[in-house]
């Protein structure tokens, strides 16, 4: 037996989420991402003596929204707190927080396990805290550089139940928020830039066991792969050290993405040595059921319920669905497509095929793409019609009307002569030619060759200049070729 399956993983992720304000979590200062170092700084960011935060009320409206999203039960009297350690990256000493009162409790996210079957992920809490500044190590050969810029900036912060069971899981379960996060226009799931970050605690412990291993913590990982790859190397790593007998350091790690490996930053900090304590500068925050039923009302359709509408009421399969609900802005062009065209297969396959391919090409997003729905919609339609085939509808029409989205699909069709033929006396015609070019083939075809009727569609569709309907066309070769 492979010494790795005698153990099960344990694992919990902590998510940081930065939030899509204009101004910090307790300031004015601005929380524009990118700008010079320590110019978003003021002297309430810095802690000076004598000043006061002030709580912004975007990020109460978001943790809310985030909170009803996750179906969890929204806090009504909120309070602050103080968690106090040194960082030269932290200029008041402490940070802004939630201890006791988290602004939610409870909630859930659903992900899907390696054999495509949904887990319940029970989440612990969601807190409203602000950001550290940023240290800087790679700039300078002797010195930390620090960027308060980022100090102050609003976080919520996702902590899940030990639930998770492996590397995969959390990859999934990461990917399930940034999709969420983004759909609420929360925050923009960046992870290179730092907008959404991810600490993984893991332990493992033997197969049906009730008593958890020694848990390690990894730290900062900026991106969903990378966390992935933390947590495999940190599985393997604890099951070696147990079966040499060695103990698991209960640290804090850093993950070196270029070695695949973690390190050691500090051993591992418990609630107590962040001394906490309520933030005295902060009146508690009251949140009413009016305030909570208003946000509600604003809430826009969640990824999951599209999911399911999307392969229930549209009948879309599984892919389909998951790429058309992977962002707002994408789901929200399908949403606006589908009230214009009930070829809701067609309407997928153009997102996911044409349009796709396009903004790829063009590294744009939806919300750049130059066709309004009701053009795609009507493109859609000149094929379900019979005017025009598929392949010219792409290959043709669609460079055309991207060129000039003020013309509509079957005028350019018609200016470049593209309507297809559907007349039965004319085609009746073609495909009588095509047949006495072939005897030979004819002959074969009524001794039981019938995957022959595609050479002589081919020929039909040459004599036509590709302009014969296929579907008409197809029929009419059908009933000849039978007399």
């Amino acid at each position: 037996m492979n010494i790795y399956d005698k153990y099960e993983t344990v694992i919990g992720l902590e998510v940081h989420i930065q939030l899509l304000t204009n101004s910090k979590a307790y300031s004015s200062d601005s929380a524009e991402y990118g700008a010079l170092p320590n110019t978003h700084v003021s002297v309430i960011t810095l802690g000076h003596p004598g000043t006061l935060p002030k709580a912004n009320k975007k990020v109460i409206e978001y943790a809310v929204r985030l909170g009803l999203a996750l179906n969890c039960t929204i806090t009504r009297e909120n309070m602050y707190a103080r968690k106090n350690y040194f960082y030269a990256d932290l200029p008041k000493g402490y940070q802004i927080t939630q201890d006791k009162t988290p602004i939610c409790r409870g909630g859930h996210i659903t992900i899907k396990d390696k054999d495509g079957n949904e887990r319940v992920i029970h989440l612990t809490r969601i807190h409203m805290e602000e950001d550290a500044g940023k240290s800087i190590h790679d700039q300078d050969p002797f010195d930390t550089l620090i960027d308060l810029n980022r100090a102050g900036v609003a976080l919520l912060e996702i902590v899940s139940e030990p639930e998770l069971k492996s590397a995969d899981e959390a990859y999934s379960y990461l990917s399930e928020v940034r999709k969420l996060v983004r759909h609420l226009d929360i925050c923009d799931g960046n992870m290179e830039e730092g907008s959404l970050r991810c600490d993984a605690n893991v332990s493992v412990m033997l197969k049906g066991s009730k008593t958890f291993g020694r848990r390690v913590e990894v730290k900062n990982m900026n991106s969903i792969r990378n966390v992935k790859l933390a947590i495999e190397h940190e599985i393997k790593r604890h099951i070696d050290l147990i079966e040499a007998g060695k103990i698991v350091d209960q640290d804090t790690r850093s993950f070196d993405a270029s070695k695949g490996t973690t390190f050691s930053l500090r051993s591992k900090e418990m609630a107590n040595d962040y001394r906490y304590f309520p933030e005295p500068d902060l009146p508690p925050v009251i949140v009413s059921v009016d305030y909570i039923e208003k946000i509600r009302s604003t809430m826009p359709p969640l990824p999951d319920e599209l999911f399911n509408k999307y392969k229930k009421e549209l009948h879309l399969s599984d892919y389909d669905a998951g790429f058309l609900t992977e962002s707002k802005i994408l789901s929200s062009y399908f949403e606006d497509l589908i009230q214009k065209t009930s070829n809701y297969k067609a309407a997928a396959n153009w997102m996911m095929g044409t349009v796709k391919n396009f903004l790829n090409e063009k590294a744009i997003a939806i919300d750049q793409f130059p066709l309004p729905a009701h053009q795609l919609a009507a493109l859609i339609k000149l094929v379900d019609d019979g005017k025009v085939s598929s392949s010219v509808a792409s290959q043709t029409i669609f460079p055309a009307l991207i060129k000039d989205p003020g013309q509509t699909p079957l005028k350019i069709a018609e200016a470049l002569n593209l309507i297809q033929e559907s007349d039965t006396g004319a085609l009746q015609e073609l495909i009588k030619e095509a047949l006495q070019k072939y005897p030979d083939k004819v002959m074969e075809y009524k001794n039981g060759k019938t995957g022959l009727i595609g050479h002589f569609m081919g020929e039909v569709m040459k004599l036509s200049k590709g302009k014969a309907d296929p579907k008409v066309a197809n029929e009419l070769m059908k009933k000849e070729l039978e007399k």
